[in-house]
């Protein structure tokens, strides 16, 4: 399988949108892939969180990938985090 890349942007983002590295991985590797914007693809994959995130209890944490299949690598343009 082909590895898989964080851009500059997604890394960026990290912190402030609470996902992990690993957490984008699995999702990618394990969820399956829709057609976004631009040519790319995104994928959703949900975690059990019981956290709590800007002050508020959420049992649930979304993660969504936006990408690119590229040859020899897939590309992380961003990533969205939700939770519920």
């Amino acid at each position: 399988m082909k590895p898989i890349r964080l851009s500059a942007h997604a890394l960026n983002y990290m912190d402030k949108r609470g996902f992990t590295a690993a957490e984008v991985e699995q999702a990618i590797r394990e969820s399956p892939w829709q057609p976004a914007e631009l040519g790319r693809l995104e994928c959703r994959k949900a975690y059990s969180f019981g956290k709590e995130w800007n002050k508020k209890l959420y049992t649930t944490k979304e993660v969504r990938p936006v990408f690119a299949e590229q040859s020899d690598e897939i590309v992380v343009v961003t990533v969205y985090t939700y939770f519920y």
